[in-house]
This record gives structure tokens, sequence and C-alpha cells, in this order.
């Protein structure tokens, strides 16, 4: 398990750094549309890593928001609300037809999640 948590946390890891290089080219809308693409696998593999390292500590947790509020309560993320505003929004993709959603998730993705995502990779890295 010791390996594929490694792996998983070296993929979530990868994705992190691509979100943060297409937040910082960021040039018109088709650019942001990318980002959020990026923000959606980034946080599959934030949860699904979370959940692999719970579950080495015995913890276990079936969905993204109980791993999440898992994550919480072992001290892996501070600001639970952060997060579960992080799949509220995710959720929110797959629906995305109008251009103010769209501008909202962006805003988050760049002014709140970006960071939170990294103190994840940075914990799990302890």
């Amino acid at each position: 398990m010791k390996k594929e948590f490694e792996y998983s946390l070296k993929k979530f890891n990868e994705a992190y750094e691509r979100l943060s290089e297409g937040i910082n080219l960021v040039k018109d809308e088709l650019d942001k549309d990318g980002v959020i693409q990026r923000f959606e696998f980034t946080f599959e593999l934030l949860w699904k890593t979370i959940k692999m390292y719970l579950e080495e500590k015995g913890i276990i947790c079936r969905s993204p928001k109980d791993c999440l509020q898992q994550a919480f309560k072992y001290g892996l993320i501070t600001d639970e609300t952060v997060f579960l505003n992080m799949l509220e929004d995710r959720n929110k993709t797959s629906h995305v037809y109008d251009q103010s959603t769209s501008e909202e998730i962006y805003k988050n993705i760049e002014k709140h999640y970006s960071a939170a995502i990294k103190s994840v990779i940075d914990a799990l890295k302890r």
C-alpha cells in the first residue's frame, strides 16, 4: 500500500503543478476553462490520495466529502469549509453552462483552492 500511496502522491503533486502553471499562464476565457479542467482532475487526486493516506492510518472514508471531513479531524486540512466549498465547485463544473458560474469557480481556484491544495501536499509529504 505504501508504494501505491507514494505513486498517488506523486501524481497528485504533478497535477497540482500543472494547475499552478495554468493559473500563472491564464490569458483568456479558454485558458480559464483549461484551469477549471485541471482543477477537476487535481481535486480527484486530492481526495483519493487522502483516502489512501487515511486508510493506512485505519480510517475508512467512502466519499469525497467523508474523506475531507476525516482529513480535517485528522489534521491534514485546517479549513474544512474551504475544502467543502472546493467539493461543491468541483461538482458544479460538470454542470457549468454560464459564464458567471465559470468565472466564480476560476476565482475560487486562483484565490483559495490552489494554496489549500498545496497545504495538503505539504502535509502528506511529512
